[in-house]
């Protein structure tokens, strides 16, 4: 069995959120399942990794986008390092800048991507037996193959979608459809969601089954998923919820390379303290207090707008009996808050940007993890932590209540209903009460270590889903 997975992002190409650590993954470990051949199709990126590998070109072609005409080369790593072939499109003008998104021409950008995949399989005679489309970016292919004459060599190759994160749906006016390839008109239905082209939706409709990233996402856009809640319902009998794993051989703190100091579960109680020394030095914190921690976007969907009131209110009713640390960007608005957090409470530290090696070494730190997520599909974060001893504090949504259960009830973390400042407060002072019984703390540590949340299990189940 041939799958191609098409995504804009892939961990350690390119990362903005957990699609790329997603991508990286589950074809490595579907590799690992006799007779799966599992590939990954992203565009290219001006980035480090690709100067770092060898890389050669399998396709020169053309495209016609509206009246340009898009040279389309195909790239491929020689080597296969990353446990799949990998295959970069690059598009000079459209794929071959140094970020995934952030142009104004990103709806360009993204139909170049999927006609320059579709146009080279079609060239090349190449017929998967899946195309994996995840997200939105890739949310039209289940529609171009089926019904794009271009395409019909491709025509009949079962397509999953997989929906990371259904608040991005890539809506488009319908003058872009100059740029698509052609197709008969009258399918224009396919396309369309309340007046505008909308590529999730037509995932949804187009694709032989789609996914999400959780059982527990999959309920939530039943009753909220940004206007499609009539569409899941209706397309309901093709919907399936695979909870995310995590890739073991890149989260392991026994071997974890960024780490100051590797541990394992049998000497996690002394080492990770040690982590924890290092880097309350290296940012001004006290090691003896608790330390909470938040990495991610700093979006709406994450909670993070909570963040500054958070800090100021926690420290202010706590005493100073903690100390906070948050990761992450996003939102000049909240990055300038918090920043200037930095220079009123010693009991707090931001570091703003993307840095994948400090991540590891906070979840290597931190006593708790705090996740107030509005939406949160499936959550990698609080896998993450459970799995470098780090307690995870989540409100009770999508994913997170599929893998954090209240220590209340038996279960690994701390638990809140409604992802306000309040909410969050509350659990963060029973966080403190944990912290400061002994016993509880290490067996809390100790027992988050032994979760396994590896990929095999979600591998399986895609495959599964794939011979279905």
């Amino acid at each position: 069995m041939t799958i191609y997975h098409l995504s804009t992002e892939c961990y350690p190409i390119a990362k903005v959120g957990g699609l790329a650590d997603v991508v990286g993954a589950l074809p490595k470990y579907q590799n690992k399942i006799e007779g799966v051949d599992a590939k990954v199709v992203m565009p290219w990126y001006n980035k480090p990794f690709i100067y770092e590998h060898n890389f050669e070109v399998v396709f020169d072609g053309f495209i016609h986008q509206g009246q340009n005409m898009l040279q389309v080369q195909v790239i491929k790593e020689k080597t296969d390092v990353l446990g799949f072939e990998l295959y970069m499109v690059k598009i000079p003008g459209l794929l071959d800048r140094e970020n995934p998104y952030g142009y104004q021409d990103e709806n360009f950008q993204f139909l170049a991507f999927q006609h320059g995949v579709l146009h080279w399989l079609t060239a090349m005679q190449i017929r998967p037996d899946v195309l994996h489309c995840h997200d939105y970016h890739t949310g039209l292919v289940p529609f171009m193959v089926e019904h794009c004459p271009e395409f019909s060599f491709l025509k009949g190759v079962k397509t999953i979608g997989t929906i990371h994160n259904g608040e991005y749906q890539g809506m488009m006016q319908w003058d872009m459809i100059q740029y698509m390839p052609a197709f008969d008109h009258y399918k224009w239905g396919l396309l369309d969601w309340n007046g505008f082209i909308n590529p999730l939706a037509c995932m949804i409709k187009c694709s032989h089954a789609f996914t999400t990233v959780s059982e527990g996402y999959l309920e939530e856009l039943f009753i909220s998923f940004k206007g499609l809640e009539s569409l899941v319902r209706e397309e309901f009998s093709k919907a399936y919820g695979i909870i995310n794993g995590i890739d073991n051989d890149v989260w392991n703190p026994e071997t974890d390379s960024m780490l100051d100091y590797n541990y394992s579960i049998k000497n996690v109680l002394k080492i990770k303290k040690k982590n924890k020394e290092k880097l309350c030095k290296e940012y001004d914190l006290n090691p003896d207090l608790p330390l909470f921690a938040f990495i991610g976007r700093f979006a709406t969907e994450k909670g993070a707008d909570l963040l500054p009131d958070v800090v100021w209110r926690s420290i202010k009713q706590t005493y100073g009996a903690l100390n906070i640390i948050i990761l992450g960007s996003g939102n000049a608005y909240i990055e300038n808050k918090l920043q200037e957090l930095n220079y009123v409470y010693a009991n707090f530290a931001s570091d703003i940007g993307y840095k994948e090696y400090l991540s590891h070494k906070i979840y290597a730190s931190a006593d708790f993890l705090l996740m107030p997520s509005r939406v949160e599909p499936c959550g990698l974060n609080q896998m993450y932590a459970m799995r470098y001893g780090t307690v995870p504090v989540v409100s009770y949504t999508g994913g997170l209540k599929d893998t954090v259960k209240d220590i209340s009830t038996g279960g690994s973390g701390l638990n809140f209903t409604y992802p306000g400042v309040d909410d969050i407060i509350h659990a963060i002072t029973r966080g403190i009460d944990i912290y400061n019984q002994q016993k509880i703390m290490n067996d809390l540590i100790l027992s988050n270590m032994k979760f396994d949340f590896a990929w095999e299990k979600s591998a399986e189940k895609y495959i599964n889903l794939y011979k279905k």
